[in-house]
């Protein structure tokens, strides 16, 4: 920009001192501006406490929600959501000394704000706000600690959290009970080994500290202010899962203070993914990262665009379904993307098979290959949801029942 203005004082025809003046002052802007911001060298690094996932771990993560929410709608639960961040107010006062982890956002717009703690405190205003006395959520969100994590053992300031909650009046017990249970059926579904279940009741710390005299003023600044379930895992991961109850906490919100008992549990999956994730590397399993159940594939070159019929006539029927994106990819290359990527089948198209009418329909695993019509798709259903499927492609489903073993190893999961 400089060497244009002075270029354009030149045609002018302006004096020596005139241009002279004029570069003196566009070096005295760009001092005050300071160096350009582009040409700083920073690292390239996710803020401390939080990664990046790849494909590979995420479909892992994947399959675990899916076991979870699964488990959660089996038992009858609707699903819920609430902000991110809330007022500070809302937060504030609420989770005694772990107060200090909350973050708090720049003013905005008039309000202060803080980035949510936990899930039940925002499930605590939403029922008040919404002067609900009866409801059974789940609801998977990501929450913010303000802290100094130790993400080798599942630890970050960014991360998920799982909560399934029961609010209302019922008879005793009963809603904890199955809340054990549902925790209980959840971490035997992850096949993640055996687990521990510790149960704490806080009236039976209450009366240990009262033959003890400890005041009742020092009870909370003593042991947790709710009654407990804590679920530990092998391997010396710690705790994976939790349940409690805070009845107290919507009254906390309620104008009149009206009290709506309620009973939640929590499940700890960044742990769950760490001890997942170290046993597959541990046995340098492969994970599938796609669903697609068909190659649309070629046999020749110069047919593309048969390809593109044929992988649309697979969408259209509802098949998970993708092709190379090449003009005249090489059959061999086509076969050895299907080995790759766990693909079980092949649909091939030919010059032979346009004339016949025909799509070669090809295991990748037993590499048996059948003739099918190609004027009924009805042919691929047969193959997918038929009784001999497995045998014929020679695959095992993907969340096998004893390990996570061949389950995860470039298998089917339709």
């Amino acid at each position: 920009m400089a060497e244009r203005c002075v270029q354009g004082l030149k045609q002018q025809k302006a004096s020596t001192e005139q241009i002279e003046e004029e570069v003196a002052k566009l070096l005295k802007l760009k001092a005050q501006l300071g160096p350009d911001e582009r040409k700083q060298k920073f690292v390239l690094k996710t803020p401390k406490g939080t990664r990046d996932y790849s494909p590979q771990q995420m479909a892992v993560r994947e399959k675990v929600f899916d076991v979870i929410i699964s488990c959660f709608k089996r038992h009858g639960a609707e699903i819920t959501d609430t902000p991110v961040f809330e007022l500070k107010e809302t937060l504030t006062g609420k989770y005694g000394e772990d107060s200090k982890l909350i973050y708090d956002l720049k003013d905005q717009g008039g309000e202060l704000l803080s980035l949510c703690y936990d899930l039940t405190v925002p499930f605590a205003r939403y029922l008040a706000m919404n002067k609900l006395t009866n409801i059974k959520p789940y609801h998977i969100a990501k929450v913010y600690w303000c802290d100094n994590p130790a993400m080798t053992r599942g630890q970050y300031r960014e991360f998920y959290q799982c909560y399934f909650d029961i609010a209302g009046q019922f008879d005793p017990m009963i809603t904890d009970a199955e809340c054990l249970e549902i925790m209980s059926e959840i971490l035997r579904s992850l096949q993640i080994g055996d687990f521990l279940v510790k149960v704490n009741d806080r009236h039976i710390l209450d009366g240990m500290f009262a033959i003890c005299c400890v005041p009742d003023s020092k009870f909370r600044t003593i042991c947790s202010s709710y009654t407990g379930v804590i679920y530990e895992a092998p391997l010396g991961v710690g705790n994976v899962a939790a349940e409690g109850r805070y009845d107290g906490l919507v009254g906390m919100f309620d104008p009149k203070g009206c009290k709506v008992p309620c009973v939640g549990l929590s499940i700890g999956v960044e742990r769950i993914f760490s001890i997942v994730e170290q046993r597959l590397e541990a046995t340098e399993e492969k994970v599938r990262t796609t669903e697609t159940q068909v190659l649309a594939a070629s046999a020749q070159k110069k047919l593309l665009e048969e390809r593109l019929k044929l992988v649309s006539e697979l969408w259209n029927a509802g098949i998970k379904a993708e092709l190379l994106y090449k003009k005249n990819a090489k059959l061999q290359n086509q076969l050895q993307y299907c080995e790759e990527a766990g693909i079980p089948l092949v649909a091939i198209i030919g010059e032979q098979e346009l004339k016949d009418g025909v799509i070669k329909l090809r295991s990748v695993a037993s590499r048996e290959e059948v003739d099918v019509p190609r004027e009924d798709l009805t042919f691929y259903y047969e193959y997918f949801t038929g009784n001999h499927r497995q045998k014929w492609l020679g695959i095992t489903p993907f969340f096998h029942r004893r390990s996570w073993g061949l389950s995860l190893c470039s298998r089917d999961r339709a």
